[in-house]
């Protein structure tokens, strides 16, 4: 049973692939995405993986304390549990382009349901409500900055605004609590009460699926210098400044010779060593993709 638990954000620097294998779809290689919705995910065994990596950072001194809080390497897994579970991270603010304003954060009622949802289980207080569109062709706002012609337009797909209170006051708290802390994203922390817009669950949903980032990747032939036979290929992303969340559930260590006492020094650890770090998560790490920026609490 877990005794502590917390929330841990990650924000898209570089397109970002974590990818599912292979598909007989137009992508060749698209992303993970939860079965119902449809909705992109970073699946938990990847995210702790990498989690796992930053908190080594090479230091063999860090070893015994990582594996306390990971658990041991493969070969004894058995021995032992971690004292942390990492949750899949799920998409929690999409970037869309706008006819005004370059883009909009977009996210849904249902979304924003499931974040509160997440957030309480965590034991942290936001001091908002869900709220969404009561109808297909309208979208909440919190700013006329994106509203032209009283209309939000995202893509080639044209939405009636509203202008909603609740909109700013969501706004407001993602931007102080879950977008990063470092002064290289104050510009960002300003612009998202105005660029943020809350769709119907439909239209959240189609963005996530019809407008991610599909790249082609091509391989050489060293001879001719032309693409060699096969090597051309096809990979989905998840775009730049997309904000995903995953939970964080800490226990009591499983060993008894730790200097952890209790779940909170296991959070503390993980905070301590990841918390504003910049990690590489996912596929292509060699062509600059999947750079995430860290933010851990709320």
């Amino acid at each position: 049973m877990f005794d502590k638990a917390t929330l841990l954000y990650l924000y898209t620097e570089t397109p970002l692939h974590a990818g599912s294998g292979t598909s007989l779809g137009i992508v060749d290689l698209p992303i993970q995405r939860e079965r119902a919705t449809g909705y992109p995910i970073v699946q938990a065994s990847s995210l702790k993986g990498c989690l796992r990596d930053v908190a080594s950072n090479g230091n063999p001194q860090q070893r015994q304390r990582v594996e306390v809080v990971f658990g041991p390497d493969t070969q004894r897994a058995a021995d032992y549990a971690g004292a942390i579970s990492v949750g899949d991270a799920r998409v929690l603010l999409f970037p869309v382009r706008s006819l005004l304003g370059i883009f909009a954060w977009v996210t849904s009622k249902d979304v924003l349901a499931r974040f509160r949802r997440d957030a309480q289980t965590a034991g942290i207080s936001i001091g908002w409500r869900e709220t969404g569109p009561t109808t297909e062709r309208e979208a909440l706002v919190a700013s006329k900055d994106l509203v032209s012609n009283e209309h939000v337009v995202l893509e080639e797909f044209a939405f009636t605004a509203k202008e909603d209170p609740m909109v700013k006051a969501i706004a407001e708290w993602l931007a102080q609590n879950a977008l990063p802390a470092g002064d290289e994203y104050t510009y960002w922390r300003q612009t998202l009460p105005r660029h943020l817009v809350i769709l119907p669950e439909n239209a959240f949903r189609d963005f996530t699926l019809f407008a991610t980032e599909v790249i082609s990747r091509i391989r050489l032939d060293d001879a001719t210098k032309t693409v060699a036979r096969g090597a051309l290929w096809s990979e989905e992303h998840l775009p730049s400044d997309t904000l995903l969340y995953a939970t964080l559930f800490a226990s009591k260590p499983r060993v008894s010779d730790t200097e952890f006492t209790d779940a909170t020094s296991v959070l503390q650890f993980v905070k301590d060593v990841i918390d504003g770090k910049r990690l590489q998560l996912g596929g292509d790490a060699t062509v600059g993709r999947g750079f995430v920026k860290v933010r851990i609490g709320g």
